[in-house]
This record gives C-alpha cells, structure tokens and sequence, in this order.
C-alpha cells in the first residue's frame, strides 16, 4: 500500500506498480499545490498560530520575574538566550525540512517551542528559566523556517508573497501586543500564567497540522540512522559556541566594565575567535549538509538578500529593545505607555506585508516596490534619532510607523526574491540560509546595541555625577532604569541626559545600519515571477512519458487575479492527484498549478517510515 512516504513521481520501474497499489487501496496522492482548500487553510492556521506564539516578547514580564527571583542583573539574558538559540538552530530546520519533512520538522519546532514555554511557567530560579528561554527558542526560530518553506511548498512563486504577507501579519500582531498583553495576564494572574497561557494554543497548532499537513512531494525513504547522519552537529556546536563567547565578551566588557586584561574578558574573545574559525572549516570542509549552505554563498543574490537580512534584523532588535528605554528613562513614562510606543511600528509592519504580498501577486515583481519603501526604515530611524523632550506627541507616536511598515515590504520581498533565484530544490535550505543571517542580525542587534549603550551610558554619568558615592550611585542607575523617576531632580536631570545621548547613539546606529542594507539591496535584479521557478533535473533516470506531461505544465503561473487561497473554485481536473494524471495522461486544456516539481528520480529525500515528511536535494 502506497504512503505519503513513497516518491510522487516514481520512476517507470516502480511506476505501474505504484499506481496498481494506489487505485487498489482508492487513495489519492496529492501535491501541495493540489490540496483542497480546507486542508490548505487548517495546515496555514497551524504554522500561523505558532508564530505568533513564537514572536511574543518577555520583556514586559521582566520586572515582575526580577522581583520574584531578585536577579535584575541576569533579566536581560532572557531575551539573549532565546535570541542565542534562535541563531543556532534556525538553520538546521532548512537541512530537518528535507530530512525529516515538513511536517516532522515543523512538530519539532512547535514541541521544542511549548516545552521551553512551560519549563518558563515552572521555573525555580532565574538560571532554570534562562535555560528553559533558550529550550524555547530552539524550537521559536525553527517555527519561522518551516513555516515559510510549507507555504512556499503549497502556493506558486507568484502567489508565495500575498500567502507569506499574511504569515507576516501574525508575526507583526505577536510583536506587537504580545508585550502588552503578557503585561496584562502578568498583572491579574502572576508572570507564570502568561506562559502557560500559551500552551492550550501550541497543542491546536500541532493538532492542526499533524493532521493536516499531509502532502507528497518527489524523493526516495531514508532510515533513522541516514537521517541523523546528515545533521551538522559540527556546525550547531561551532555556531552556538562562538556567538555564546560573543555575547559573553560584549558583557564583561561593556556591561561589566571590566578591563582589557581582565582573564573573562581575552578567554571569551579567544574562544569566539577560534571557534568562529572552526565553524567556517567545519561547513567548507567537514560537513556532509551544512547548515550554511556554501553553494549558496557563490551566488549573488543569496548573499546580498543575507546580507540584508542581517542588517535589517539589526536595526529592527536595536529599535525594539531600546526605543521604549528612551520613554521611560528620558520622557518618564511608565513601562506600559513605554511599551505601546512599539504598538504603531507592528501595525504597520501587518500593513506592510499585506502590501508587498497583494503588489507581487499582481505585478509579478517585487523590486520597484522594494526600492520605493525600503528607504522608509532610514527616515523612520533618522526622525527617532533626532527626538527629544520638547518634541510633539504626534512625532513621538507616529515617527516609528515608516521603520513597520518598510521593513514589512523589506522582509517579505527580499525572500521572494531569494525564491526566485535559487532552484526549486533548493528552496527549503535556502530559507534556512536567510533565516541565519536574519537570526545573528538579531543576535547582533541586542547585543553590540547593548554594549555601545552600556559604555556609553557608563562615560556620560561619569562626567556628569561626581561625588563619594558616586560609582554606587551610577552603578545603581546603570542597572534599573525604574530608578530614574525617583532620583532628586539635579541627579534626575543629569540622568536624563546621559540615558538621551547613550540611546541616541545607539538610533544612529539603528540609521546606519538600514541605509547600508538598502544600499546592499539596489544591485538586486528584479526577475518575473511568472518565470519558471528554475530546477536541477536529475541525469540518473530518463523521464517517464507522463512525467513530461507534468513537467510542461510547470511553466505556467496563476493570473494576476488568482489569490493563494481559491483551490476549491477550481476545476476538479486542475487538483486531479498527481498518480491518476500520470496513468492517464489527460489532455490538458487549462495550466495546472504545478511548479517545480524535479524529475522521476528527482534527487530529493523523503524521511523515514516513522518519522514523515519530504525532500532535499542531493
């Protein structure tokens, strides 16, 4: 009996007996771009639901967890150690993608996701529930990458960016009131109801697509132990050492203030720099499926859409993590109005993405709309720079809005042309490759942010506070930035100061860092998306006569007037399952929505029979 685990197209050997065993047991085989329009939407609601959930900030919960545990001085590694796991292992879902499958990698994602979320909720202490942060966020940046690859895998190229503008919108709406409303439960309910809240949530997003997700794609069954095999351990253990060594520097040193010739400081620069080191011969020479995926570094496009994403990730992290600091330590406001400063950027960020998706469905390009919005982050950042406290209401509300709503256009199109530009089976470790320099962008982001702020911050209360006590007192303000309000009003003031030009610096940067990925963005070439998406033909077996049926269909795209979402509008033949069209070779009249498929031994790999999914390219 034929299973979602046998290759769709299988080779004239195996081809007559396959279909044989299909009709007997009355099953019908069917692609992503064939499933019915329900599947369609129960397996879209699934991966939404977990993006949202992995996108939902802590950091209005950190007060309320520094009180309980009474370690201000370790909250900020909540965020940085979910952000140190996100960089580490978002790429492998791109390799688990094609290894184990879409669904199989998903689910891992989502339980990798819900553990760290409840270990959260039962934490003891800071130290276990940093590391439960970082439990999650194993799972949190793995969400992201299987996500965009099983909506890339059901919809055309030209319909990918409206389908993934609406994965954005959930991306943006837990941005953005995740905060605010963890704050919420925090408040009525305790901080550890705020993650467990979450949980009922996960289950229906792995109910959701482990029933659901449940389509076939071309490859051949590998065993558990082939499976395992072809992960990069190299390559996680590498990454997660040197970008942790990293961190560690940044702190001691700029955190911490320590000094130069300070024994934490040169062993955590030495062993960053040595494993850094390790990590590029380990994906060059060592590794049998790198996570960084060197084939992709000789190309162009590649490059330069990673390069951006780095960049763009950076900007977005510095703004976010310290835009409402500027709030509450410059204008006085509390840390809920603080926090609502952010709300404007994620709406519009939803719009955004909206946007970029519904002018690539129509136009069929991605460029001129790219060019014309991706300079709005820079504005939008020059104007936060230059704020200060006699500035409008209006202005300190609405300057974040261009920073959402370009980096909304920015991200979803800068992924469609990655798309475009790399063959169909290479799609899963494509978007893996963009996912990792988004992911250390973000990494980066918090960090060095944090480190200039620090050092900053640390010269400007030093030239403005003097006095015996005064090392306590600055070291005090360095570390709660609550304390300002309560300071007498000359120590206040010279506080305000110091925190105004210590952020500044730190926008200038954010400024810098958006004007140089657009400029990185300008030599990327526009290219149709009504383009047969391009494919690697495998040369091991010679096309089965049905085969070459399929594969001349794959030319044609939706009309600009298609939407992602209308499967079940269509013709029964134009979803016919791919085994009954190749037994009886119909006579097509209308394209069929199929692209990219490889050839019958195409040279993609479908998991094993127990744990499910689909394919990669050899």
């Amino acid at each position: 009996m034929s299973s979602e685990r046998d290759p769709l197209l299988t080779t004239p050997s195996r081809y007559h007996a396959t279909v044989r065993d299909s009709e007997e047991a009355g099953e019908e085989k069917l692609g992503p771009l064939e499933i019915s329009r329900l599947n369609r939407w129960a397996i879209l609601v699934g991966i939404w639901l977990a993006n949202f959930l992995s996108v939902r900030r802590t950091f209005s919960l950190m007060a309320s967890i520094s009180s309980e545990f009474n370690k201000s001085h370790q909250v900020s590694w909540l965020g940085t150690a979910y952000l140190l796991a996100t960089c580490t292992f978002t790429p492998i879902y791109g390799r688990l993608c094609n290894v184990m499958g879409r669904r199989g990698a998903n689910q891992t994602a989502v339980l990798f996701a819900a553990l760290g979320t409840v270990a959260c909720g039962l934490s003891p202490n800071m130290n276990i529930l940093i590391a439960a942060r970082f439990l999650g966020g194993i799972g949190g940046g793995g969400v992201f990458t299987t996500s965009a690859i099983i909506t890339s895998d059901m919809f055309t190229l030209r319909s990918r960016g409206l389908a993934q503008s609406v994965a954005g919108v959930f991306t943006a709406i837990g941005m953005g009131l995740g905060g605010p409303l963890g704050g919420l439960i925090s408040d009525r309910f305790g901080w550890r109801a705020a993650f467990m809240m979450q949980i009922p949530l996960f289950l229906l997003s792995f109910t959701l697509t482990g029933y659901s997700l449940r389509y076939v794609t071309p490859g051949k069954g590998k065993t558990s132990r082939e499976v395992l095999s072809r992960i990069d351990y190299g390559g996680i253990i590498t990454t997660l050492v040197w970008v942790c060594a990293i961190l560690l520097f940044l702190s001691y040193r700029y955190n911490e203030q320590l000094p130069w010739d300070d024994a934490r400081v040169i062993s955590t620069l030495v062993v960053a720099i040595v494993f850094f080191l390790l990590f590029i011969v380990v994906e060059l020479k060592l590794a049998v499926e790198p996570v960084l995926a060197p084939f992709l570094l000789k190309q162009k496009i590649p490059v330069l859409v990673g390069i951006s994403n780095f960049l763009v990730a950076f900007c977005n992290f510095s703004i976010i993590y310290f835009f409402p600091m500027w709030f509450q330590t410059v204008m006085l406001s509390s840390a809920s109005i603080a926090g609502m400063h952010l709300l404007p950027s994620s709406i519009c960020m939803s719009i955004g993405s909206i946007v970029a998706g519904w002018s690539m469905h129509r136009t069929g390009k991605y460029r001129s709309i790219n060019l014309t919005f991706g300079i709005s982050p820079f504005i939008a950042t020059m104007l936060i720079a230059t704020m200060n406290e006699n500035s409008s209401p209006a202005r300190l509300w609405l300057s974040i809005i261009p920073l959402g709503f370009g980096n909304g256009v920015v991200l979803q199109t800068m992924l469609i042309a990655l798309l475009a530009h790399i063959p169909q089976s290479a799609m899963a470790v494509g978007t893996g490759f963009g996912q990792l320099f988004r992911s250390v962008g973000q990494v980066g982001g918090v960090a060095i942010s944090s480190a200039i702020f620090q050092s900053v911050l640390d010269r400007e209360l030093r030239k403005r506070i003097h006095g015996p006590d005064a090392n306590e007192i600055i070291r005090k303000i360095r570390q709660s930035a609550k304390l300002v309000v309560s300071l007498p009003p000359d120590l206040q003031r010279a506080t305000r100061d110091s925190y105004d030009k210590a952020l500044r610096i730190v926008f200038i940067m954010a400024m810098c860092s958006t004007l140089v990925a657009y400029i990185v963005r300008l030599p990327i070439p526009d290219k149709s998306l009504d383009e047969p998406e391009p494919a690697a033909p495998s040369p091991q077996a010679p096309k089965h006569p049905a085969q070459a049926d399929i594969e001349n269909t794959a030319s044609f795209s939706t009309s600009p007037l298609d939407t992602p979402f209308d499967s079940d509008d269509e013709d029964r033949n134009e979803r016919t399952p791919i085994l009954r069209t190749m037994n009886s070779r119909p006579n097509l009249k209308r394209p069929r929505r199929l692209s990219g498929y490889e050839s019958v031994d195409g040279g993609m790999d479908l998991e094993n029979d127990v744990i499910g999914g689909t394919a990669r390219r050899k």
